[in-house]
């Protein structure tokens, strides 16, 4: 097939890689010119990604004019800001907007928008004049440096349209990227997304020295007000037991490549958000999501007491050793799941 990705951010290259090495023709779209000029002279990133190559066979380009015209499959790796641009500047090199719907789309990305909370394939299929339902999101455990470093990994596809996520698989299954499908993208997009915020809290903890115990219990009830907010938003609660669930919290709340683990855990060290993120080179897409997740449970009248300490932290000034104190004094309750 012939695949357009969209950005050449850690994911985006990584993906492109995948792909590239599967036998597909690839453009990778480079927008800013000091990164194109090093991923073409040295097919790395190597200040995000030091030693995880880009094929040869990879086009890199600055804009995706003349590419999108002829492509089967396009790819919106993120970060989840850029999702509008990147749309609008796919749309303007397709004529005909009805030709989105005979082209694979997949969001790659995992965030919630909040100025409109709408999910990344919401956003695509509005920008795209598309069918969302018909969009495919493409999320799990799954750091960028680990899948291109060839170590196994496992993801799902999720779409309203089945043939289309068994086209994913087709697309990116190979023997170090395992693929599997999901109908129910709102679940896949929505674990996806909230993990970042517990990740973040997690980090925290680690920051503060509490130890594993307390990261357990954060990532138990972190999973279950994921799958609280989910369930009453209309998505399936088995969904967040699998790859993009539970999965992919577990990953996000313990790996060291973690980018919202590391901005959780600095802030836990007492360092303030604005002076973790200038140091960052990637993005860390928890801190908007948190947003998102605050306004969600509120808009659908669910507790997500882990959430709201987290954007209290973030957003209002209050201490994490103070937030952790204040969750865990809350009144006791019986466990419930969702």
């Amino acid at each position: 097939m012939n695949v357009v990705v969209m950005r050449a951010g850690s994911w985006g290259a990584t993906l492109a890689g995948v792909l590239a090495k599967n036998g597909h023709t690839v453009t990778l779209v480079a927008p800013h010119e000091s990164l194109r000029r090093e991923l073409i002279e040295y097919r790395e990133n190597r200040s995000a990604l030091p030693g995880v190559r880009i094929p040869e066979s990879v086009r890199i380009v600055a804009t995706p004019d003349g590419e999108i015209d002829v492509a089967d499959a396009v790819l919106f790796p993120g970060p989840c800001d850029r999702m509008r641009e990147m749309a609008r500047d796919a749309v303007r090199c397709v004529g005909n907007a009805s030709q989105w719907d005979n082209r694979l789309v997949i969001t790659a990305a995992k965030g919630i928008a909040p100025d409109t909370l709408q999910r990344m394939s919401e956003v695509l299929g509005e920008e795209l004049r598309s069918d969302a339902a018909r969009i495919v999101a493409l999320s799990g455990p799954s750091f960028a440096r680990y899948v291109g470093l060839e170590h196994p990994t496992g993801v799902v596809a999720a779409s309203g349209d089945n043939e289309k996520t068994k086209a994913t698989q087709r697309l990116f299954g190979n023997e170090n990227f395992r693929v599997y499908r999901s109908s129910d993208t709102l679940g896949v997009e929505l674990g996806g997304a909230l993990k970042n915020v517990i990740a973040i809290a997690a980090g925290m903890c680690d920051g503060l020295g509490l130890g594993d115990n307390s990261r357990a219990a954060l990532m138990t009830r972190g999973l279950a007000e994921i799958t609280r907010l989910g369930v009453a938003m209309g998505a399936d609660s088995r969904t967040f037991a699998g790859l993009s669930g539970m999965g992919d919290l577990v990953l996000t709340c313990s790996g060291r490549e973690s980018r919202n683990h590391h901005v959780g855990e600095e802030i836990g060290r007492g360092r303030r958000l604005d002076d973790v993120l200038r140091e960052m080179v990637t993005v860390a897409e928890g801190i908007e999501t948190t947003r998102s997740a605050v306004t969600l449970a509120r808009k659908y009248g669910v507790e997500m007491p882990i959430a709201e300490h987290v954007h209290a932290v973030l957003f209002e000034g209050q201490r994490p050793k103070d937030a952790v104190t204040s969750l865990m004094v809350r009144e006791p309750k019986p466990e419930q799941w969702a």
